[in-house]
Protein backbone atom coordinates (compact mmCIF):
# COMPACT_ATOMS: atom_id res chain seq x y z
CA UNK A 1 0.00 0.00 0.00
CA UNK A 2 1.50 3.26 -0.58
CA UNK A 3 3.22 5.23 2.17
CA UNK A 4 1.14 7.37 4.45
CA UNK A 5 2.09 10.23 6.68
CA UNK A 6 0.01 11.91 9.07
CA UNK A 7 0.07 16.23 9.98
CA UNK A 8 -1.60 16.65 13.09
CA UNK A 9 -2.29 19.71 15.35
CA UNK A 10 -4.97 21.29 17.18
CA UNK A 11 -7.46 23.43 14.85
CA UNK A 12 -6.05 27.18 13.75
CA UNK A 13 -2.51 25.50 13.61
CA UNK A 14 -1.71 25.78 10.18
CA UNK A 15 -2.03 22.21 9.28
CA UNK A 16 -3.50 22.72 5.63
CA UNK A 17 -1.15 25.89 4.82
CA UNK A 18 2.01 23.39 5.29
CA UNK A 19 -0.03 20.94 3.86
CA UNK A 20 -0.50 23.39 0.33
CA UNK A 21 2.80 24.23 0.89
CA UNK A 22 4.52 21.31 1.08
CA UNK A 23 2.49 19.52 -2.13
CA UNK A 24 4.10 21.75 -5.26
CA UNK A 25 7.89 20.60 -3.13
CA UNK A 26 6.42 16.99 -3.54
CA UNK A 27 5.60 17.25 -7.00
CA UNK A 28 8.91 19.04 -7.83
CA UNK A 29 10.37 15.41 -6.80
CA UNK A 30 8.10 13.31 -9.03
CA UNK A 31 6.17 12.41 -6.45
CA UNK A 32 2.24 12.19 -7.04
CA UNK A 33 0.71 12.91 -3.40
CA UNK A 34 -3.09 11.97 -2.39
CA UNK A 35 -4.29 14.33 0.90
CA UNK A 36 -7.23 12.46 2.78
CA UNK A 37 -8.36 15.79 5.72
CA UNK A 38 -10.49 14.62 8.18
CA UNK A 39 -13.27 16.47 10.10
CA UNK A 40 -15.17 16.00 12.81
CA UNK A 41 -17.80 18.40 11.48
CA UNK A 42 -20.73 17.72 8.17
CA UNK A 43 -19.80 19.30 4.98
CA UNK A 44 -21.55 20.29 1.40
CA UNK A 45 -19.37 19.40 -1.62
CA UNK A 46 -22.12 21.14 -3.85
CA UNK A 47 -24.55 23.56 -3.09
CA UNK A 48 -28.11 22.70 -1.70
CA UNK A 49 -30.62 22.62 -4.32
CA UNK A 50 -28.09 21.98 -6.86
CA UNK A 51 -28.78 18.29 -8.85
CA UNK A 52 -26.38 16.24 -7.16
CA UNK A 53 -27.11 17.40 -3.66
CA UNK A 54 -30.70 16.40 -5.02
CA UNK A 55 -30.01 13.19 -6.22
CA UNK A 56 -28.47 12.07 -2.57
CA UNK A 57 -31.18 13.61 -0.62
CA UNK A 58 -33.44 11.09 -2.53
CA UNK A 59 -32.06 8.72 -1.57
CA UNK A 60 -28.91 7.71 -3.50
CA UNK A 61 -26.04 6.12 -1.53
CA UNK A 62 -23.05 7.85 -4.20
CA UNK A 63 -23.11 10.46 -6.46
CA UNK A 64 -20.53 11.28 -9.05
CA UNK A 65 -20.30 14.74 -10.67
CA UNK A 66 -18.01 14.74 -13.86
CA UNK A 67 -16.78 17.58 -15.74
CA UNK A 68 -13.45 17.63 -18.32
CA UNK A 69 -11.82 18.92 -15.41
CA UNK A 70 -12.23 17.02 -12.18
CA UNK A 71 -14.71 14.89 -10.70
CA UNK A 72 -16.10 13.73 -7.09
CA UNK A 73 -17.92 10.86 -5.55
CA UNK A 74 -19.72 11.74 -2.63
CA UNK A 75 -20.90 8.80 -0.48
CA UNK A 76 -23.41 9.11 2.13
CA UNK A 77 -22.86 6.82 5.09
CA UNK A 78 -26.53 7.02 6.36
CA UNK A 79 -25.38 6.11 10.06
CA UNK A 80 -23.09 3.19 8.61
CA UNK A 81 -19.64 3.44 10.62
CA UNK A 82 -16.86 5.49 8.99
CA UNK A 83 -14.50 3.97 6.88
CA UNK A 84 -11.40 3.14 8.33
CA UNK A 85 -8.28 5.51 7.29
CA UNK A 86 -7.44 2.44 5.42
CA UNK A 87 -10.65 1.60 3.69
CA UNK A 88 -10.22 5.07 2.48
CA UNK A 89 -6.66 5.15 1.35
CA UNK A 90 -7.98 2.08 -0.74
CA UNK A 91 -10.08 4.27 -2.18
CA UNK A 92 -7.70 6.71 -3.70
CA UNK A 93 -5.96 6.71 -6.93
CA UNK A 94 -2.14 4.83 -6.86
CA UNK A 95 0.28 7.80 -5.64
CA UNK A 96 3.65 7.95 -4.66
CA UNK A 97 2.71 9.15 -0.88
CA UNK A 98 -0.98 9.89 0.81
CA UNK A 99 -0.85 12.85 3.31
CA UNK A 100 -3.13 12.98 5.52
CA UNK A 101 -4.96 15.50 8.01
CA UNK A 102 -6.70 15.00 11.08
CA UNK A 103 -6.60 10.88 12.21
CA UNK A 104 -4.99 11.82 15.17
CA UNK A 105 -5.67 8.30 16.88
CA UNK A 106 -4.00 6.45 13.23
CA UNK A 107 -1.55 4.42 14.17
CA UNK A 108 0.91 6.17 11.21
CA UNK A 109 3.96 8.59 11.19
CA UNK A 110 3.33 12.03 11.80
CA UNK A 111 4.73 15.46 12.50
CA UNK A 112 2.85 18.01 14.81
CA UNK A 113 2.25 21.16 13.43
CA UNK A 114 1.89 23.65 16.86
CA UNK A 115 2.01 27.26 17.52
CA UNK A 116 3.10 27.97 21.31
CA UNK A 117 1.77 31.51 21.15
CA UNK A 118 -1.81 30.12 19.89
CA UNK A 119 -2.44 29.15 23.48
CA UNK A 120 -3.47 25.40 22.61
CA UNK A 121 -2.39 22.36 24.52
CA UNK A 122 0.51 20.45 22.07
CA UNK A 123 -0.47 16.64 20.88
CA UNK A 124 3.31 15.45 21.50
CA UNK A 125 3.18 14.78 25.36
CA UNK A 126 0.39 12.33 24.28
CA UNK A 127 1.41 11.27 20.60
CA UNK A 128 3.70 8.29 20.48
CA UNK A 129 3.89 7.93 16.61
CA UNK A 130 4.89 11.81 16.34
CA UNK A 131 8.46 11.99 14.67
CA UNK A 132 9.02 15.48 15.10
CA UNK A 133 7.36 18.61 15.67
CA UNK A 134 7.12 21.75 13.17
CA UNK A 135 7.03 24.83 15.31
CA UNK A 136 7.77 28.66 15.07
CA UNK A 137 9.09 28.36 18.48
CA UNK A 138 12.11 27.25 20.02
CA UNK A 139 11.16 24.08 21.95
CA UNK A 140 13.15 21.69 23.80
CA UNK A 141 11.19 18.49 24.35
CA UNK A 142 12.99 14.87 22.79
CA UNK A 143 11.68 15.10 19.17
CA UNK A 144 13.24 16.99 16.53
CA UNK A 145 11.93 20.28 15.96
CA UNK A 146 11.15 21.78 12.29
CA UNK A 147 10.71 25.25 11.50
CA UNK A 148 7.45 25.60 10.17
CA UNK A 149 8.22 28.32 7.79
CA UNK A 150 10.42 26.23 5.67
CA UNK A 151 8.31 23.23 4.14
CA UNK A 152 11.51 22.28 2.22
CA UNK A 153 12.99 20.52 5.39
CA UNK A 154 9.85 19.24 6.90
CA UNK A 155 9.23 17.95 3.19
CA UNK A 156 13.19 16.77 3.42
CA UNK A 157 12.41 14.93 6.38
CA UNK A 158 9.07 13.47 5.39
CA UNK A 159 10.84 12.32 2.34
CA UNK A 160 13.68 10.37 4.22
CA UNK A 161 11.84 9.02 6.86
CA UNK A 162 9.71 7.11 4.31
CA UNK A 163 12.79 6.79 2.09
CA UNK A 164 11.24 8.27 -1.09
CA UNK A 165 12.30 10.60 -3.85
Amino acid sequence: MTPVFGIAGRSGSGKTTLIEAMLPLLAERGLRVNVIKHSHHDFQMEPPGKDSARFRLAGAQEVMVSSPFRYAIVHELREAPEPSLDEQRARLSPADLVLVEGFKQAAIPRIEVYRPAAGKPPLHAEDCNLLAVATDAPLDIGLPCLPLNEPARIVEFICRTLALG
